[in-house]
């Protein structure tokens, strides 16, 4: 008998209100800090992609550390909660900031604290679930993520109306989602049961531990930065549709269309995972970018931003679960913490240069140039992904 949804552990459910709701806070931040930078603090299009791209890539740095500490100490709960208490501290400093370096800091702390959650909690997914039902519980776990995703913004839509325009006042109110974040995991997450008796401390990851990850295992981890060089920070969304004419406070309508593609596309694309080989999703997520970069590119229009926006979360949705699940797939379950901090870590500097890279182009040559290098970017990984290789693509 198939399993059911309600095979998916409570764990799963929980941690993804947990995410919904940091989520949820967070997107209210940044569905309107793009905007923030550049009309109120009057910085470059250049430095927003700075500022993300370091942002991301603290956070995919300190997943490595986080993933085999809690490989190390055996535990995945105390860093997902200071993980989650971290960024839950960091929301005032936005409402406060003066300046683009408060505003860097406060990315910075934020992401810290999502690089310190986030290889402890995909591993903990993995931990609770079993193999024959992990693609459906890490694509339910996105759906609820995702779904905080899109609601934020459209929070954030009602509450410029409320505070007219008024973006700092929209910022000191995220910090109530991210409080019932935080205390969802106070209450509701526990550790896995040890899987032995064998209680000795591990060493942190060694050269040796490294050779256990297998190739398929490299082969994902190269797929993902790939598909990182293609898709730079959704900041740039947001930019674009402002540039064609969409108002400051319906700006966060980008985010909420990208998440409502993303959250109804994340669990049947999960659970399709389950079924067939993992090529032709990733193959289909490449093609949905390659047209989300060519219809922001050459589509005029808040209308024709907003096919691209679609088609961007349609790309998240075949790829972010999936990518998650072929790592637990590929790694041991004792390294698995580590292996989840390495395909972070690679992934995240990757995003890192694609949002300079991102940003000195639109500066220089123009936003429409941006999106045609990204699609260029996209066809590159789509032909390497045609190229045959194990990547697990028997099916699970």
């Amino acid at each position: 008998m198939k399993p059911s949804l309600t095979a998916v552990p409570r764990a799963v459910w929980v941690l993804g209100f947990v995410s919904l709701f940091m989520d949820l806070s967070s997107e209210i931040i940044h569905a309107l800090l793009p905007l923030f930078l550049t009309t109120t603090l009057g910085v470059s299009v250049a430095v927003v992609g700075a500022i993300d791209g370091v942002a991301e890539a603290t956070a995919s740095i300190t997943k490595v550390f986080s993933g085999y500490i809690s490989d190390r100490i055996g535990k995945r709960r105390p860093l997902i909660l200071i993980g989650y208490g971290l960024a839950a501290l960091t929301k005032p400093l936005f409402a406060l900031a003066g300046s683009a370096p408060v505003v860097l800091g406060a990315r910075f702390a934020d992401r810290i604290g999502k690089g310190l959650r986030g290889a402890p909690r995909d591993a903990l997914v993995a931990d609770v679930t079993p193999p024959e039902i992990r693609g459906k519980a890490f694509g339910l776990r996105q759906s609820l993520d995702t779904v905080g995703a899109f609601a934020g913004p459209l929070l954030a839509i009602g509450l410029m109306f409320l505070f007219a325009n008024d973006i700092r006042s929209v910022f000191w109110f995220a910090i109530i989602p991210a409080a019932i974040a935080v205390l969802l995991v106070v209450i509701g997450v526990e550790d896995a049961p040890a899987a032995g008796a064998d209680t000795e401390v591990r060493p942190p990851i060694r050269f040796a531990d490294l050779k256990r990850l297998t190739r398929p295992f490299w082969e994902t981890t190269g797929i993902g930065v790939v598909f990182t060089l293609a898709r730079f920070s959704e900041a740039f969304l947001i930019l674009r549709a402002s540039a064609e004419g969409l108002p400051l406070a319906l700006a966060p309508l980008v985010l909420v269309v990208m998440n409502i593609v993303y959250a109804l596309g994340a669990y049947p694309a999960g659970k399709l995972s389950d079924r067939i080989a993992p090529r032709a999703l990733l193959a289909g997520g490449m093609i949905c970018l390659i047209l989300a970069d060519l219809a922001l590119a050459f589509l005029s229009g808040v209308a024709g931003a907003f096919v691209g926006i679609a088609l961007w979360g349609a790309h998240l949705a075949l790829t972010q679960g999936l990518l998650a699940k072929l790592v637990a797939d590929n790694s041991p379950p004792d390294l698995r913490g580590s292996a989840y901090g390495l395909f972070n870590l690679a992934t995240g500097v990757t995003l890192l240069f694609a949002s300079l890279i991102a940003g000195l182009v639109w500066d220089g040559f123009g936003a429409s140039n941006t999106f045609v290098a990204g699609a260029g970017f996209a066809l590159v990984a789509l032909l390497l992904l045609c190229i045959p290789r194990g990547l697990g693509d028997a099916r699970r």
